[in-house]
């Protein structure tokens, strides 16, 4: 007796082809959340990007392309915390910035939107 796995096989490499969405609607933003981004950023962000997001972090000299200016200059996946929690999701090849997916999401929502208010204070010192 033959048994065909044509089928399952072919349906098991289309779920893999599907990108993968993420959980549910993002956490509100909350004081709480964008402290826990803080200090997620300080420790998973500062040294490439350094302390105030500038792309200046102790290891920036070492890198090639250098880190982004994150509070003032373009971001390649868009400046909106949805965008930067999707570039912590998948990086950004050709760069030293890696995938953030061993944090949890709550975490990486936390990081967007601490960054998206790095650009916020960079946008309010211009204006003054």
């Amino acid at each position: 007796m033959r048994i065909t796995l044509t089928m399952p096989l072919a349906a098991a490499a289309a779920l893999l082809a599907v990108p993968v969405a993420r959980g549910g609607d993002p956490p509100k933003k909350t004081p709480e959340l964008v402290q826990k981004g803080k200090a997620s950023f300080e420790v998973n962000c500062a040294s490439c990007h350094g302390p105030a997001g500038a792309g200046d972090g102790a290891a920036a000299a070492a890198l090639d392309p250098k880190p982004r200016n994150l509070a003032t200059a373009p971001l390649k996946g868009g400046a909106k915390p949805a965008q930067i929690f999707d570039t912590l999701g998948k990086g950004i090849p050709g760069t030293a910035m890696i995938a953030f997916t061993h944090l949890p999401e709550v975490e990486r929502w936390a990081l967007a939107y601490h960054v998206a208010g790095l650009r916020d204070g960079a946008k309010a010192g211009k204006k003054k």
